[in-house]
């Protein structure tokens, strides 16, 4: 500290911690004392007719100070006088004279005593330079300012202090007019130096100025809002006061003022919005007890939560569209190129109908999850609504707004979940509609899912047309069998017919596996499982088209390892073929030809299904007989008719197949089909059945490497059949090397990977005997095909 200018003597004074205020010099100010050592304090310098010593407190609430608990600067001042009070306190008047600095403290008892330094100057020794005398313009402008800011503070303090040279006894009024914080205060009396201190002064005054323009901004915003709030509210209350009058409501007015806002925003046809509007009318002019006020809110309600005119608009990126629906699933790459296609064509125009795909397959083979994947990568909102089950038109179209407690379809419901105009709409399961007296579900989905009529497609609720052109719809179904075929026109079908071994294996490693770890709060450190272990989980314990039951055998897996991680406190656990089978039990099925030798009678066909391709053994059996003929194995109408056709051929050859010509007088013909408890028909069985009679008629032998489908004629012609990939996948899954199929299904080959037709022999036949040159083993003395 600077202290050339003061003169400094040491003096023992009592002194006085003051609790929340500071004393300058040249200030007169009463305070109350209520502690008994402040008393004696006050006493003494009354009796010894000295000066007392008043430093601030750091803590006021501390009630019995020590050295350390208050400043050692503070204000050496005369105790003017004194006044008892009721209740034991004294109210003093004090002058400050001067600073003081406590050396040391000499005593704390009956009152605190220390040793000060007093520092007293002679203002007219002070230099006053320009650098002060800016200073000190400075401090008057910023009082000014102050003053004119904090109508607390009367103007008179300006006039008050103007006229002092002194610039230290200048702060010092300043300081004892103005409200500072304590530690602003102290700052003030510790800084000697007088330059430093209208420094000082100059920094308080600014961080005090800039606070009370602050408040002076919140006050007159909070001012000016109030009047707004109160100007509002009185209108309010005469509005009120009128509707009273008029037997209306406040509350309705404004409701019904946001429903004509609403529908004016939509830009509706002219026609559209003036109906809606009028049925805003109705629900103002109605009396609030009318039974009907209910359901035209609820109508209203609809109406405006609906996104008119509301679109999902991304930027188009077919690059960034092929990555994601490469990242979520692996194969399918028809799917995906029609999608691509889409997204491509909507790049180049806005004008489009959004299209109606159709994913047909069997279950587990990622049909809806495609279609999560394609608002993906459009970057639209995607709902779903499952159609098992439904057989109510209304929850398609609505009800009709004529019935208590009518609502709009389930159509209308997920376009007001999805909140635009384009989602992605996924109708699952379209081939579990039905029908009963309540209406015909399928076939109000025709205005829906028609490019041409779903521009404006209504609902009984609404009675007014919404545009569904921009929605990209995708339905999914087991088999279009069951789809109605005007339903089935409007929809582009997109079959999916299942995995090979190689794409379940890549599916299980890259998504099905890394999912389940996750969902089972592992880490993938913790599991350990190699691509071999998932060949053989694939192979030997499911047998399906899809990957559904592969997923479960997994988090089978994951499950009991996390078992083992808590019980076992260990940290990984390696799951080999060698302990697959502690996991999943012994394997359930087996990856091999159906038959294990070739034998007489017994012929490998291949079935579809809704699940997918299946390999069906049919078995023929000749016992000496009357010539009856027996089909068993719960077989349909269609097949046994194809039983009955190869019979025919057969009687009608016999010789040419080198068969006794009246076998069927003498001999019974037990046909067939194993897993009797599982209904069976389809029109692709009549080879395999003939292949086998005349294996067993003939005794020659059948190769148990062939597999074979197709329908066979009177006379003796192959005819095509359907679903060729998914029972080549399945011929593919039982290791068989051959497959005989009808020729005009040579074409059907295309849609089966190349991976899978390299480890296939396929023979395309057009007649029996072409089957027959194949099927049986040749060189058997009793058959020689001519």
């Amino acid at each position: 500290m600077e202290k050339n200018n003061y003169e400094i003597h040491k003096k023992t004074l009592p002194l006085i911690p003051l609790r929340g205020i500071s004393i300058f010099p040249f200030m007169v100010i009463h305070f109350d004392v209520g502690r008994e050592k402040s008393i004696n304090a006050l006493e003494k310098a009354m009796l010894d007719e000295s000066s007392i010593l008043l430093c601030t407190q750091i803590d006021p609430k501390i009630d019995n100070p020590k050295e350390e608990d208050f400043y050692s600067v503070g204000t050496i001042s005369k105790v003017k006088q004194m006044l008892k009070l009721p209740g034991g306190n004294t109210r003093v008047l004090v002058e400050g004279l001067s600073r003081g600095k406590v050396i040391k403290i000499l005593k704390e008892e009956p009152f605190i005593e220390a040793e000060a330094e007093e520092y007293i100057y002679d203002p007219l020794e002070i230099k006053k330079d320009k650098t002060m005398e800016a200073a000190i313009r400075l401090i008057m402008a910023d009082l000014d300012e102050y003053i004119s800011l904090n109508n607390k503070i009367s103007p008179e303090v300006f006039m008050a202090v103007s006229d002092i040279e002194d610039p230290g006894r200048l702060v010092d009024i300043i300081a004892s007019y103005l409200v500072f914080k304590i530690e602003d205060n102290q700052r003030l009396l510790e800084t000697f130096d007088f330059y430093e201190r209208l420094e000082t002064l100059h920094g308080i005054l600014n961080e005090e100025i800039e606070l009370l323009r602050i408040e002076d901004k919140i006050d007159q915003r909070v001012k000016k809002q109030m009047n707004k709030v109160q100007k509002e509210y009185y209108l309010k209350e005469q509005m009120k006061a009128i509707q009273r009058e008029l037997g209306q409501d406040a509350e309705s007015e404004e409701e019904i003022e946001e429903y004509r806002e609403k529908i004016k925003e939509f830009h509706m046809d002219k026609d559209i919005e003036e109906r809606l509007l009028k049925e805003v009318d109705r629900l103002n002019q109605m009396s609030p007890n009318s039974p009907e006020i209910g359901m035209l809110r609820t109508y209203l309600d609809w109406i405006i939560e609906l996104p008119w005119n509301l679109e999902s608009t991304a930027n188009i990126d077919i690059k960034r569209s092929r990555e994601i629906l490469d990242e979520d699933h692996f194969g399918l790459e028809d799917v995906k190129e029609r999608i691509l296609e889409f997204i491509a064509l909507k790049k180049l125009t806005s004008t489009m109908k959004g299209p109606i795909l159709c994913l047909v397959g069997p279950p587990g083979v990622g049909k809806t999850s495609i279609a999560k994947s394609i608002s993906k990568a459009l970057d639209r909102n995607f709902v779903r609504m499952s159609l098992g089950g439904v057989r109510d038109e209304a929850e398609i179209r609505g009800h009709r707004r004529t019935y208590i407690g009518s609502m709009p379809g389930r159509i209308i419901d997920s376009m007001k979940k999805a909140g635009t105009k384009n989602p992605v709409f996924l109708f699952d399961e379209i081939d579990k509609v039905s029908s009963d007296y309540r209406g015909d579900p399928a076939s109000a989905l025709l205005e829906v899912l028609d490019p041409e009529q779903n521009v404006d497609f209504t609902d009984h609720f609404l009675e007014v047309p919404l545009d569904l052109s921009k929605v990209f719809f995708v339905t999914t179904a087991n088999t279009i069998g069951s789809i109605p075929a005007p339903l089935l026109d409007r929809m582009e079908v997109i079959r999916i017919s299942g995995y090979t071994e190689e794409e379940k294996i890549q599916i299980a490693l890259r998504y099905l596996l890394p999912k389940q770890i996750k969902e089972h709060g592992l880490e993938e450190k913790n599991v350990q499982i190699s691509k071999d272990l998932i060949k053989d989980i694939v192979s030997f314990y499911t047998r399906e088209a899809g990957v559904r039951n592969l997923e479960r055998e997994i988090a089978s897996i994951i499950r009991k390892a996390a078992k083992r991680i808590v019980e076992e406190e260990i940290d990984v656990v390696r799951i080999n073929r060698g302990n697959l089978s502690n996991y999943l039990g012994a394997p359930r099925f087996r990856y091999d030809l159906v038959e294990k030798e070739n034998q007489i009678g017994v012929a490998t066909g291949l079935a579809w299904t809704e699940v997918g391709g299946e390999t069906l053994s049919i078995e023929v059996n000749i016992v000496k007989g009357t010539g009856k003929i027996q089909l068993t194995g719960k077989l349909g109408d269609v097949m046994k008719e194809s039983a009955m056709a190869a019979i025919s051929y057969i009687r009608a050859n016999a010789s040419m197949l080198h068969i006794e010509a009246d076998f069927y007088k003498d001999m019974d013909i037990h046909i067939h089909v194993p897993e009797g408890a599982i209904p069976k028909d389809g029109p692709s069985a009549g080879v395999t059945m003939a292949t086998a009679v005349i294996s067993a008629l003939s005794n020659s032998p059948v190769n148990k490497d062939v597999a074979m489908t197709g329908e066979i004629t009177l006379r003796g012609r192959v005819l095509p059949v359907g679903g060729i990939k998914e029972k080549v996948l399945a011929a593919h899954r039982m290791g068989i090397g051959k497959i005989l199929i009808p020729y005009e299904n040579k074409r059907d080959l295309e849609e089966v990977s190349e991976k899978v037709k390299k480890k296939i022999d396929f023979k395309f036949m057009k007649n029996i005997n072409e089957v027959l040159d194949e099927a049986l083993i040749k060189g058997n003395e009793k058959y020689e095909n001519n």
